[in-house]
Parts: C-alpha cells; sequence; structure tokens
C-alpha cells in the first residue's frame, strides 16, 4: 500500500518541480532543494518497500518504520494538495473577474468603489504568504523523511532488484482425499461430474473442454475437484487422467512432465519437445486434466500447451481451480464455469463438530456444543475456517478455554493466522500495490455491508487512488480495478442492474476481517449502542473512521462525536446515525479529510466551516430529508468531485455560486422534488460527468431568476457527460428550438436518456412533445432510452431507427398513442417495456416489415424480454404464413419471457404459438379473460370437440403462468 502511496505521490512532486522551475516561488526559501531531495529520498525508500511490506505482517518494527513512512507521505500529499488549490483559487478568480467584467458592461452601473486589495495588489502579497508555509512545511517534512531512510538501513531490506526477497510459500496438493472430513458440496459435486461425463455442445469450439472452479482462498475449491477426480464414474469414462498441482509461476515443462508417460520423455530441455511429446501422450485418447491452483493470467505461457492437448479425443476434459476469473476466461471457459460459494451454517457446523469433538465423550460434547455454535458462526461458512478452529479446539479441555476462542478476534488465533491468513495473503500479494491501497480502504465499510460500486469507486477517486494513466478516464480505472477484486473473489453477493451489470455486492466476513487486519493502524469502525453513548476519539494515526449506530431495543443510537487528536482524518463516514448537526469547531478539526458520507442521517444544516477543508473531494448527503440548504461556503471547496444530495426532500436550492466548483466531476440531485431548478453558474463547469437529473423550467419571476436559473438549452455546455440523465417536466417546454440547443446528438458518452414529459398544458402538448421529442435527438451509442408522459399521438420521433446500439426501450404512460412504432427494426434491443397505453390493435407495422414481405427479414433479432402494461388491449396480429417452413420472416427468435397485464387479449399472434420455452405470465384477470376468449372461440368453431379442447387448453398455455 506504502508503494502505492508513494508512486502518487512522486508524480505528483514531478508536477510540482515542474512549477518551480518555472518560477512561480523560487524566490521563497530554497523548495526547489527540498522538493529535490523529498523526491531522491523517495526513490531510494521506494526501492526497498516490497520487502518492507512483506516482512510487516510479522516484525512490528517494520510496521512502525512504514507507519512513520505513510504519515510523512500523506502530509507531503497535503502538502501538494495545497499548492494545486492554490493555482485552482487563480482559475476561479480569474473567471469571476471575467464575469464581473460581463456584467458590468452588461448593465447600468450607479456607482463603483475601487478595491483596495487590487489597487495595492494584496491579493499577490497573500500568494507569497502562503507560499512560503508550504516552502516551510515542506522543509520541515523532508527533514523527517531523510530520518526515515537512514533509518532503513537498519533493517536490511532488499531491494527489489535483488533476487532472493522471500515469497510466501503456496501449498501444494494431490489428488488424494478422505472423505470422511467431507461435509456439504453434494450439489456442486453432482454438477461437475454432470459436467465432465455429458456431452459437449458444441459452443466451446475445438479441443478439450475447460471446466473452472472458481473461489476464494478456502473456500473448498480443490477439494471439489478431488470428489469429482476420484469419482468411480469419471475414472471408468476417462482413459488418462492427470493432476498437477499449478501454482505460481506457471511452469509448461513440469505441466508437460506430469502428462507424459515415462517411455515419452524427451532427452532435451526445449519447450517444443516437451509439447510435441505431450501431443503424442494424449494422442487419441479421452483425458481428464486436473490444473490446481492456477494463477497465471498469460495466454503465451498456456497457449503452447493448450494446443499440445488438442490432439485429445472428443470428449476430454481439462478442470481447473483457481481463485481469479479471468484465468478462466483466458483459458478459453465459457458457459461451463462452477463458482464456489460458502458451506451453509449446517455443513460448517458439521465440519468443525466433526474435528473438535473427536473421540469426545458424549456428555462433554454437548457440553461445550453451545459454545462452538457460536465459534463457527467466526468461519462465515469458509470451510478451512471450520476446519482450522475445528482442529484448535480440539486440544481444548475447558469451557474458559473455549471461551477464550469465542471472545477473541479471529486474526489472533495462531493456527488462524497460519492457515487462513497465509492463504489469502496470496491472494493480496498477487494484486497491483494500487488495487492493494483499493482494497484496503474497504475495512472502512462495516461487516456485512451492501455497498454500491459506482459509489465506491467514486470514494477511490476522492483519496486519489485512481491515477490518470495516458488520459484514460480515472472513473474507468476505478471499474478496471473493482472488476480485478471481483475476478479474485474479494467480492460476493452481486446485484445486477438492468444491463446485467454489477451494481452492488459485499465482501466475505473473512475477507472483510482480513482487510480490517491489514488496515488495522488506518482504519477503525466506531459501533455506538446503549453502553457508549459518550465515546470520545482521540487516535492520531486513523486515516479511515466509520461510526456506526446500532439498532437497539429503544432504536436507533445517535453517535456523539467528539474528535481530540484524530486530525489526520480522510475519510469520516456514519452509517444509520441519528446525526443532526455538525459543528463548526468539530469541522475545524477534520482539515485533512477527503471523503465525507453524512447519508441517511437527520442532518438539518451544515456549518460554513466546511468550505475550510480545502481537500475534500467527495461530500455525501444523500436521504437527509431535514436538509433545506446548502452553506454558500461549500462553493470554496475547489477540489471537490462528486456531490450526492439525492433524496434530500426538503432541500430548495442550491447556492448560486456552485460554478466555482471546477472540478465537479459528479452531481447527484435525483428525486429532491423541491429543488426546481440548478443554478445558473454550474454552467461554468465544464467537466461535469454525472448529472443524474435536469428539470426543465421555463419562465421565471422576473430578469434576475431568467438569469440565475439553468435552461434545457444550457444542456449543451456539458458534452462530456457520461452515464444516465433523467430530463424531466419536458411538457413545460413551448418552444422546440431550445430542445435542440441542448445539442443531445453531440454527447456520446451519454447512455442512458429518460425523457419525462411531465408538466405544461395538455392541449397545447399534443403538438409541442411531438416537437420537442423530435428535437431531442441523442447520440447513436445510446443504450437505454425512457419516454414517459408523453402527450403525442404517435411516439416515433424521426431519430428512432438510428439508436443502432439501443438494448432496452421504455414507453410509459404515452396515453394519447394510438399505434406502435416500427420498434421491431431496432436491431440491438434486448428488452422492451410498454406500459400505460391504450392501444387496441397491435399490427404489423410493430414487427417494421411490410405486409406481403418477399425478402428475407428478421423482426426483434435480439429482443430477450417483451412486457405489456397497456389498457384496452384486444388484439395482436399476426402475420399470415409465418408459421410455414418457407416464410421469410423470422420474429422474437430469441424471446424467452413475455409479461402481459391489463389487457382484454383473445389470442396470441401466430409467431408465439407452440414456443415450448417461451415464459409467458400473465396477471390473473387477463389469464382468465384469455382463457375464456379461447374457450368461446372453441365453442363457436367446433362444438363437438369443445370439451376435449378445454382440457387441452387448461393443461398447456404455451408455457405460461398466472400471478
Amino acid at each position: 500500500m506504502a508503494d502505492a502511496l508513494i508512486s502518487v505521490l512522486l508524480e505528483q512532486l514531478a508536477s510540482l518541480t515542474y512549477e518551480l522551475i518555472k518560477g512561480q516561488v523560487t524566490l521563497v526559501l530554497d523548495v526547489e532543494k527540498d522538493v529535490a531531495e523529498f523526491i531522491n529520498n523517495l526513490r531510494a525508500i521506494q526501492a526497498v518497500l516490497e520487502d518492507a511490506e512483506k516482512r510487516q505482517v510479522k516484525e512490528a518494527v517494520v510496521r512502525d518504520w512504514l507507519d512513520k513512512l505513510k504519515d510523512v507521505s500523506y502530509k507531503m500529499d497535503n502538502v501538494v494538495d495545497e499548492w494545486n488549490t492554490e493555482i485552482l483559487k487563480q482559475q476561479v478568480e480569474k473567471q469571476e473577474n471575467e464575469g464581473e467584467n460581463a456584467l458590468v458592461n452588461k448593465r447600468k452601473v450607479r456607482f463603483s468603489i475601487p478595491s483596495p486589495c487590487k489597487c495595492f495588489g494584496f491579493g499577490q502579497v497573500s500568494r507569497v504568504i502562503v507560499n512560503r508555509a508550504i516552502a516551510l512545511k515542506i522543509k520541515e517534512l523532508n527533514s523527517r523523511l531523510t530520518s526515515i531512510a537512514e533509518e532503513r538501513t537498519r533493517y536490511h531490506f532488499q531491494s527489489t532488484t535483488t533476487s532472493g526477497i522471500e515469497q510466501p510459500e503456496r501449498p501444494k496438493s494431490s489428488s488424494l482425499v478422505d472423505v470422511s472430513n467431507i461435509f456439504g458440496r453434494e450439489d456442486e459435486k453432482e454438477t461437475l461430474i454432470s459436467m465432465l461425463l455429458g456431452k459437449s455442445s458444441g459452443k466451446e469450439g475445438r479441443g478439450p473442454l475447460v471446466i473452472p472452479i472458481i473461489g476464494m482462498g478456502g473456500i473448498g475449491k480443490t477439494t471439489l475437484a478431488q470428489l469429482a477426480y476420484n469419482n468411480e464414474h469419471v475414472k471408468a469414462h476417462f482413459q488418462k487422467r492427470k493432476w498437477v498441482c499449478v501454482s505460481d509461476p506457471f511452469d509448461g515443462i513440469k505441466i508437460a512432465k506430469t502428462i507424459i508417460d515415462k517411455n515419452d520423455t524427451p532427452t532435451s530441455d526445449e519447450l517444443e519437445d516437451f509439447m510435441q511429446s505431450v501431443s503424442k501422450s494424449v494422442g487419441g485418447k479421452r483425458f481428464l486434466l486436473v490444473l490446481d491452483d492456477m494463477w497465471t493470467e498469460d495466454d503465451t505461457k498456456w497457449e503452447p500447451l493448450r494446443l499440445a492437448l488438442m490432439s485429445g479425443a472428443e470428449g476430454s476434459r481439462i478442470l481447473v481451480t483457481t481463485r481469479n476469473e479471468s484465468v478462466a476466461r483466458m483459458m478459453g471457459a465459457t458457459t461451463q464455469i462452477i463458482h464456489l460459494e460458502k458451506l451453509n451454517d449446517q455443513h460448517c457446523f458439521s465440519l468443525f463438530y466433526h474435528l473438535a469433538f473427536l473421540n469426545r465423550e458424549k456428555d462433554k460434547s454437548d457440553l461445550f456444543e453451545v459454545i462452538g455454535k457460536e465459534i463457527v458462526e467466526k468461519c462465515k461458512g469458509s470451510p478451512l475456517a471450520a476446519k482450522t478452529l475445528g482442529s484448535l479446539m480440539w486440544n481444548k479441555k475447558t469451557t474458559k478455554e473455549w471461551c477464550d476462542v469465542l471472545e477473541s478476534e479471529i486474526w489472533d488465533l495462531e493456527e488462524v493466522e497460519k492457515k487462513i491468513f497465509h492463504l489469502l495473503l496470496l491472494s493480496y500479494y498477487d494484486l497491483g500495490s494500487e488495487i492493494k491501497r483499493c482494497l484496503i480502504f474497504c475495512a472502512c465499510f462495516p461487516q456485512d455491508y451492501e455497498f454500491d460500486k459506482n459509489t465506491l469507486i467514486e470514494m477511490w477517486m476522492s483519496q486519489n487512488y485512481l491515477n490518470s494513466k495516458k488520459n484514460k478516464e480515472r472513473r474507468t480505472i476505478g471499474q478496471n480495478y473493482f472488476d480485478n477484486l471481483v475476478t479474485r473473489s474479494f467480492f460476493q453477493d452481486f446485484k445486477l442492474d438492468v444491463k446485467g451489470n454489477i451494481e452492488t455486492c459485499k465482501m466475505h466476513d473473512i475477507v472483510h476481517e482480513f482487510v480490517k487486519f491489514l488496515a488495522r493502524n488506518e482504519s477503525l469502525i466506531i459501533e455506538a449502542d446503549g453502553a457508549n453513548r459518550s465515546t470520545e476519539l482521540s487516535i492520531d494515526k486513523v486515516c479511515h473512521l466509520s461510526l456506526v449506530s446500532v439498532e437497539t431495543v429503544e432504536g436507533r443510537i445517535s453517535v456523539p462525536i467528539s474528535f481530540h487528536k484524530c486530525t489526520n482524518l480522510r475519510t469520516l463516514t456514519t452509517y444509520n446515525s441519528e446525526i443532526t448537526t455538525m459543528g463548526g469547531d468539530l469541522v475545524l478539526q477534520l482539515k485533512c479529510l477527503r471523503t465525507l458520507n453524512l447519508s441517511d442521517s437527520e442532518v438539518d444544516e451544515l456549518p460554513k466551516e466546511i468550505g475550510e477543508l480545502l481537500h475534500l473531494r467527495y461530500i455525501d448527503l444523500s436521504h437527509n430529508n431535514s436538509l433545506e440548504e446548502l452553506p454558500d461556503a461549500m462553493c470554496n471547496l475547489f477540489n471537490l468531485e462528486t456531490l450526492h444530495i439525492e433524496y434530500c426532500e426538503s432541500l430548495t436550492k442550491l447556492p448560486k455560486a456552485m460554478g466555482k466548483l471546477i472540478n465537479l466531476k459528479h452531481l447527484y440531485v435525483a428525486e429532491c422534488d423541491e429543488l426546481k431548478y440548478l443554478p445558473k453558474g454550474i454552467g461554468r463547469i465544464r467537466g461535469l460527468r454525472i448529472l443524474d437529473r435536469y428539470t426543465v423550467v421555463c419562465g421565471g419571476g422576473g430578469d434576475d431568476d431568467d438569469n440565475e436559473i439553468l435552461r434545457l438549452g444550457d444542456l449543451a455546455i456539458f458534452d462530456q457527460l457520461q452515464g444516465k440523465i433523467v430530463i424531466r417536466d419536458l411538457g413545460e417546454v413551448i418552444d422546440a428550438s431550445e430542445a435542440q440547443k441542448a445539442q443531445l446528438e453531440k454527447k456520446k458518452h451519454l447512455l442512458d436518456l429518460v425523457l419525462d414529459f411531465g408538466g405544461g398544458e395538455e392541449e397545447r402538448r399534443r403538438k409541442s412533445d411531438v416537437e420537442v421529442l423530435n428535437a431531442l435527438q441523442p447520440h447513436q451509442n445510446l443504450e437505454y432510452l425512457g419516454i414517459s408522459d408523453y402527450e403525442g399521438t404517435t411516439v416515433s420521433p424521426k431519430w428512432l431507427m438510428s439508436l443502432h446500439h439501443l438494448r432496452f426501450l421504455t414507453l410509459m404512460s404515452c396515453m394519447n398513442c394510438e399505434c406502435l412504432p416500427p420498434l421491431g427494426r431496432l436491431q440491438s434491443l434486448e428488452v422492451l417495456r410498454i406500459e400505460g397505453m391504450r392501444v387496441e390493435k397491435v399490427g404489423i407495422e410493430f414487427l417494421g416489415i411490410e405486409e406481403t414481405q418477399t425478402s428475407p427479414v428478421t423482426a426483434f433479432p435480439k429482443l430477450e424480454k417483451l412486457s405489456f402494461l397497456t389498457v384496452g388491449w384486444k388484439e395482436w396480429e399476426g402475420v399470415r404464413g409465418c408459421m410455414e417452413e418457407d416464410c421469410q420472416v423470422a420474429i422474437m427468435p430469441h424471446l424467452s419471457d413475455l409479461h402481459i397485464e391489463s389487457a382484454s387479449l383473445k389470442q396470441l399472434p401466430d409467431f408465439l404459438q407452440n414456443r415450448p420455452h417461451l415464459n409467458l405470465t400473465w396477471s390473473r384477470r387477463d389469464w382468465l379473460i384469455f382463457e375464456l376468449n379461447k374457450w368461446i372461440a372453441s365453442l363457436i368453431s367446433s362444438p363437438e370437440v369443445a370439451s376435449e379442447q378445454r382440457n387441452m387448453q387448461s393443461r398447456d398455455r404455451a408455457g405460461g403462468k398466472c400471478f
């Protein structure tokens, strides 16, 4: 972690040196020399950090040395930030001066008194004083770092350029397994054996099928592979079986030696000869190769062995165990993947009980069983933890010894540290230094906390963990880091959004405990309950502090905050708190703060002192229903990048000077219903990336109001918007030219767009809504489009068919629409939802095909899910002859889910008949109407067979279900 911190700091200091060379502060002390010495010391220390960070786990003196190094580095990071903030202030002052001059030229001025500050150059004097203070801090920190650099020689660290740095030993495995020590995993075993013995689907391509078992360290991947490998049916099925413990580094020749028959071992050490021997050894044989504990993601190392194994017979399998999903993808795994999850409580206790009570008398077992169940809760479903603690407790003979283990932190137990800690360290060391500190930051979340992916990335950003490389967006870098941790099984319990992307996730409790252990000197979680209402903190080393209110019988407990020496905080987060205010004195003690999260609290006011937290980059005030306004002083936070105020239902306005927040990238204002407009000044923030809601305002309370309100056309300013935006109250727009000014077609990074046509006069809107919708043409990169409360008679804007990447479309409450647009022509559409429309008949125009189609065409080629929640829908027209073999029309070939509600359909169209895999769901009312119409039709057409048809219809409704 220190390595990543120092790498970032070196980049920042290099930038600072460039500014110094330009002569901006060379007259203030000898700061240029101090910066150069500081850089040299950092580089010397950086060379030994890899060894130091590995030794700190067991050596307290090394840990203390690293703590001092990080303390100096954090302080220098703050000093550089102060310098950069001074530059930002100058930029803001320049913008304000330009704005004032423009305003003077525009308006009639009564009188003007010159500012004494400008007359006498006070601003320049002030800057010299600030620069002198910065220079003094650099000088003092340089002196401290020099001492730390000299101190490193005591510990005889090995340089990264020196070979021989001790690597953690990786456990070895064999195919042998003691079945009596295994509990659970029956379902997973049956699934795996089925994959091994089953026929290939043909989708995997040529060569043996790769089946990966993926999961965190100690979850039981190797054990599951052993169970399948030794299964009698598996033994009989394969002509050749081989087990290889791969570990790291990947050695292709070593693996080859295991596979090759003894008589075919080559005499040379050339890779080519070994691969040829592998090909000969498996040639024409159905083989099973287990590659246990695979780590490498380098396809150049795997490729020679993969090619050699392609000579095996059809039905050959390669079973891989790995912690990293990227390894599985590199090896060519597709759908046949087993993600191994934690054991259930019953199996976890059975495993623990089997080892802890081995050969113990029954009455003694009963005595310890209650305590044992509580101890097993520490395992959190980890088989390795259950085995480790079970073996540990076998030697404990008294209830006091058992209670001591129960009351201990899991990492305080020597056996746990040796086994579980070691396994997780392997995964940790496999991460890059930048990703390591992103992982360790997660120690500030409470246990079992469900955190939002995007929020986590924004928090990493606020801590300056995501360095921009080659002009790459920092959010993209954060997404890559997050994906890296996901593939290595550090996160679990994923919830996906409509696009199938991870939205939220959790950490396994043991991983969380491990991360807390690594961050024990920097992160702290304080829980407040009835027993510690008067919690006071005086912790000078803590960088990341979380305050958690615990639910009690009396209700939530408010966490009282009192800080004495906790002045190095970079993160302050509250969870479930009832904090109503933050005093100005408290805020002034948090001068190093970069991340402040007061979401879901009862905050009704922020002190003006918050404007003095110049390092602050992230503020979350969401779900504070009592907050009515933000202090003007917040506009002095020139480094602020993220502001969450969504779901602040009482918030009525934002400060007029919001334009001073020139670094703001993410502004979340969704569901702030009392916030009627955004101030005009926000238009100066041209680097804004996220703006989740934009309320349209037409008309105002006079010229002054008009000048302070952001209009629809002002959206053109934000050409870097990305993600999702909801544009509300479009019904207020009278002139379509105002919508044209928004220039949505130029926002190529905006992927999700919701157009809400609420507001305005209904009669006028029938025409204006059509014109406005046509004017709001988005970029063709758009993936999600929602249109709601639209009053036009047709919802078919001229640009709709140009959205070649559109995957999701929602049309909601478009009550005047008489027919549906030709949506079948949208080639990428996967999910379509139509709700609250009065369309009585859906014809073939919906499919986007001609009535007499002569050339081959596919309507809705990628559509998977279709929902109709309409009023008065009676007929869904089919296509004549589409059931015939020579039909030129294919319709919804991939449709798997059809949902119908609030309709009066008589029958489904012919192209949806006899689809056994279609999941058809109805509301109960609609199903009854549908069945009744079919029954009446059968009576009219064929009375003599009506009884039989009714029986058949009740059993077969095209796979349909009602609810």
